[in-house]
């Protein structure tokens, strides 16, 4: 089913799609080799199953009601045979349970619901493309740190032998530990990247929420330990949303009143899919357990798990005060002031007196928000410049927008759609 032309060391990424109608496989194919990635398609599930014992895919795609197998059931048991594969299920029908359920049993990392948005579909498989590359690079990662350990404990065995060769030795073991670091940090910037294009707005809040974090480490003087979990923590904090959907992040961030309860209960997992997802780095299991954290009240009216005072890690208490910052819509002295009124309910009082110590030291970036075309305005500020699909900058950033630069926009898009996402400064 390859075509002959194919160049298994050009970097393409395999995608396999399964469906039993031939228009969409052709439909989806098309779609998709235009973009540059090496599609496989098949008709019957059985068949696709027999391809993943044959080849390695970066995604797979596949419909949900097709003849002898659905399609969850095919992603379940392709999960078996390529479990860093990014699965993706087609549907016309789409519950609640259905995505809670799948999401939980990892056999589903996203969903296409009938009709799609080309540019949607789009997004979605370049996530799981990435999704793929990260979890296929920090194999690698691990890879490298567990021969470095073999290593490490080679060298500490051979220095009982031969005392003469001590300095020699340690000087090796610094430098396994740095590389060990090295790929720690790598690992982090890469689930930052996810985190970034999945969503740009929680990209620059995870900045935001890194800066203050750094100013109160600063502030208390934490130990390096302490202050790399904190700072990591910060960095990944919100990882867990990039398994849920993004309308309904959208909605959460501008209309959290407008959300229903089983919706607001798919929001409230995130912080535990967060731990789930940084278990992916090699020495994160810490970072876990803050991120895990960081939405828990001190009075216990938090989430996921209802601790309260001293039952919450001290670094998810300046976790919160620090996300509670950041995500406000307020100006800089009414959201402090916030903060300040939080204190002995939402927030620990000490964590508090530790952020308002800081706050006047930090250097924090201004917060972006994510717009549609049709809600730009004059007198609004990007965040980031607005390019044409061919690189053709159209507006540059941080220049206010007037009639004239938003007609522009416009008429660009109806031409050659505009595919970014389009920040403003909030």
């Amino acid at each position: 089913m390859l075509p002959s032309e194919f160049n298994p060391t050009s970097g393409m990424h395999r995608i396999l799609v399964v469906d039993d109608e031939e228009l969409v496989l052709k439909g989806l194919r098309d779609t998709l080799t235009r973009e540059g990635y090496h599609v496989v398609t098949s008709s019957n599930p059985f068949l696709g199953l027999e391809e993943l014992k044959k080849h390695n895919f970066s995604v797979l795609i596949s419909d949900n009601h097709m003849p002898g197998m659905l399609g969850m059931q095919f992603l379940a048991q392709a999960r078996e045979i390529q479990p860093n594969a990014s699965r993706i299920l087609i549907t016309a029908v789409l519950s609640l349970d259905t995505v809670i359920d799948a999401i939980n049993k990892g056999e589903i990392y996203r969903f296409i619901v009938k009709p799609w948005l080309r540019e949607e579909l789009l997004a979605t498989v370049k996530n799981a493309v990435q999704r793929y590359e990260l979890i296929d690079n920090n194999t690698v990662l691990q890879s490298k740190a567990v021969v470095m350990n073999r290593e490490l404990t080679d060298s500490n065995r051979s220095l009982e032998l031969q005392m003469a060769r001590v300095a020699e030795q340690n000087e090796s073991l610094g430098d396994l530990n740095k590389a060990l670091e090295e790929n720690l940090q790598h690992s982090v910037q890469l689930g930052l990247h996810v985190l970034q294009t999945f969503h740009p707005g929680l990209g620059n809040q995870a900045r935001r929420v890194h800066q203050l974090c750094g100013a109160i480490a600063d502030t208390l003087h934490l130990p390096a330990e302490k202050r790399q979990i904190l700072e990591f923590s910060a960095w990944l904090h919100d990882i867990g949303l990039v398994a849920i959907h993004r309308d309904l992040i959208r909605r959460w961030i501008e209309s959290p009143g407008s959300l229903k309860q089983d919706e607001l209960n798919v929001l409230k997992s995130h912080p535990i899919l967060g731990q789930d997802l940084v278990k992916f780095g090699h020495h994160l299991e810490d970072v876990g357990v803050v991120i895990r954290a960081h939405h828990e009240r001190f009075d216990g009216k938090g989430f996921p798990d209802g601790l309260k005072g001293e039952e919450i890690p001290w670094l998810a208490r300046l976790l919160a005060v620090a996300v509670g910052y950041a995500e406000s819509n307020l100006e800089e002295i009414s959201a402090t002031e916030n903060i300040r009124i939080g204190a002995g309910n939402e927030y620990d009082p000490e964590a508090v007196r530790a952020f308002l110590r800081a706050i006047s030291k930090a250097s924090v970036s201004r917060k972006e928000r994510e717009v549609l075309i049709a809600e730009l305005q004059p007198g609004m500020v990007l965040a980031k410049g607005i390019y044409t699909p061919n690189g053709l900058l159209i507006v540059p950033e941080g220049k206010p927008l007037n009639v004239d630069s938003i007609g522009k926009i416009m008429n660009h898009n109806r031409t050659n759609p505009i595919i970014q996402s389009l920040l403003v400064y909030c």
